[in-house]
């Protein structure tokens, strides 16, 4: 593995959300920075990771990159958002995924038709950190697809306890997660791109993400490809920093018009293997 020099990290820990707080609970009272946001003080987990709390909805914290004091701005931060998810699926997981909107909705935040700044090498390897938290549970985790706000113009990623309905997510859960935000180190070996096809939980690129050397930023699923436009898919590829081209799921994803001449195809074996074996996710290939 070859590390990257660290990047800061602006963990928001939402009051309203039953992962962030338990998050909180295990992280306790955090030395204080002297910076805050709208009254919250922001607070030092390690020497390149800060905290914050809000008192909002993370999916509807629309632009808090706009609040961030200049001393935190300029330091080029990656959002980091816990927080629980409600599966359709049937399938407890622990999860990370870009954010955004690849097409018209915004039920679950954002804007239509934008998408906000990933940080593909730090998501991939959050993904890898929480394999193996997850597998000690029995529980797989899994890249999902783009698919929610808040609008932001910061890098961001979600990391996630995905539950069934109503259901709490365990202490364990929590806890796996806060370890691997804390502990999470990215690769500078990972070769980038943008992912297109699949299902919601992108099983493919998880699995590819632990098996290669590959760190994907933006994972456009199938059902996003309906009605991608070729500006959409144009904002996917220079909000996925670093990227070298596309990887397509299927064959057949590659003729969609909206990718015509954006970048080069890549193949699955253009990153070279990591040490180990992949994981399969098991998971399905749809859910919310």
């Amino acid at each position: 593995m070859e590390e990257l020099a660290p990047r800061l990290r602006l963990v928001v820990l939402s009051d309203t959300d039953p992962v962030a707080q338990g998050i909180a609970g295990l992280w306790g009272t955090l030395p204080a920075t002297g910076d805050h946001v709208e009254g919250a003080a922001v607070r030092r987990l390690g020497r390149h990771q800060l905290v914050v709390r809000r008192p909002v909805p993370h999916i509807h914290d629309e632009r808090l990159d706009r609040a961030l004091p200049t001393s935190v701005l300029e330091q080029q931060p990656t959002l980091v958002f816990p927080s629980v998810h409600r599966s359709e699926s049937g399938q407890r997981c622990l999860t990370v995924h870009p954010l955004g909107n690849p097409g018209g909705s915004v039920e679950l935040g954002g804007r239509a038709r934008t998408l906000v700044p990933t940080d593909p090498r730090g998501m991939s390897a959050l993904l890898r950190e929480l394999d193996a938290g997850a597998t000690a549970l029995g529980v797989p985790a899994t890249y999902e697809a783009t698919h929610h706000g808040p609008e932001l113009k910061v890098p961001a990623f979600f990391a996630e306890v995905a539950v069934l309905g109503d259901e709490a997510p365990t202490p364990a859960e929590v806890s796996v997660l806060a370890e691997a935000i804390r502990s999470f180190r990215e690769d500078a070996s990972d070769r980038v791109a943008l992912a297109v096809g699949g299902g919601h939980y992108a099983p493919r690129f998880g699995d590819l993400a632990r098996s290669r050397a590959w760190a994907f930023g933006h994972i456009l699923s199938r059902h996003a490809l309906e009605d991608l436009t070729p500006g959409t898919a144009r904002d996917a590829l220079q909000a996925t920093p670093g990227a070298t081209g596309i990887l397509f799921a299927r064959a057949q994803d590659r003729s969609h018009p909206a990718f015509a001449g954006l970048a080069p195809t890549l193949r699955e074996n253009d990153a070279p293997r990591r040490k180990g074996e992949a994981t399969s996710t098991s998971l399905p290939t749809s859910g919310t």
